[in-house]
């Protein structure tokens, strides 16, 4: 899983007063809680800040919080729970972190990419994408960015379940395994009716 730093200061002024006064100063109000640790109400860097999740890009990480409170640091583990931001600018205007413990099992969704085409697609075969992300559970940092699986050797009426998915041996697949992530099959043919123009054609013929 990414791994990403921040830093942040204890804040000790509250209100919406408060945060706007924040926000004009280049700061985020945010607010720290979670396992083992007290509710924190915290500021940091707004363009640190919005660097930070540009890099992230929604995808799951674990980040290496830093928090001075009156000249004493502490680092805490966190994930984010929410990004507030202006309805009208985009701009981040408060955030929400959990703090988590590194060593428990938690569940996290991630992406299953499929790489390589499959044979079966060269074939005339249609390739159907069923699963594009599993549910996996693990310690955060052994859970992996995303999940990929190639899809050359797949033919025609053919298929992988997620019993099929490269999962870590430390990481325990919570998605049923028999679940279908992709398959290949030949298209339906369907009938295609007689014109009217060639069923009177066919009726004219028989005429003597």
């Amino acid at each position: 899983m990414l791994q990403f730093d921040l830093t942040a200061q204890v804040r000790d002024q509250f209100g919406k007063g408060a945060s706007h006064r924040l926000r004009r100063s280049g700061l985020t109000p945010a607010v720290l809680y979670g396992h083992k640790s007290e509710v924190l109400s915290l500021e940091l860097d707004t363009k640190e800040l919005t660097n930070t999740m540009l890099k992230v890009q929604r995808r799951n990480a674990v980040f290496n919080l830093r928090v001075n409170n009156q000249g004493q640091e502490s680092t805490y583990h966190v994930m984010v729970r929410e990004m507030q931001t202006s309805p009208t600018s985009e701009a981040l205007i408060h955030a929400d972190f959990c703090a988590i413990a590194l060593e428990r099992p938690l569940s996290f969704t991630v992406p299953v990419v499929f790489t390589g085409k499959a044979k079966g697609v060269d074939l005339g075969g249609d390739l159907a994408v069923l699963v594009r992300s599993v549910v996996l559970k693990g310690r955060p940092l052994d859970v992996p960015e995303f999940i990929e699986k190639d899809i050359s050797d797949l033919g025609v009426d053919e298929k992988y379940t997620c019993a099929d998915l490269n999962i870590p041996a430390n990481v325990e697949l919570v998605n049923d395994k028999e679940t279908v992530c992709v398959s290949v099959s030949m298209p339906v043919k369907v009938a295609v009716a007689e014109t009217t123009e060639s069923a009177a054609a066919k009726k004219g013929g028989k005429k003597k």
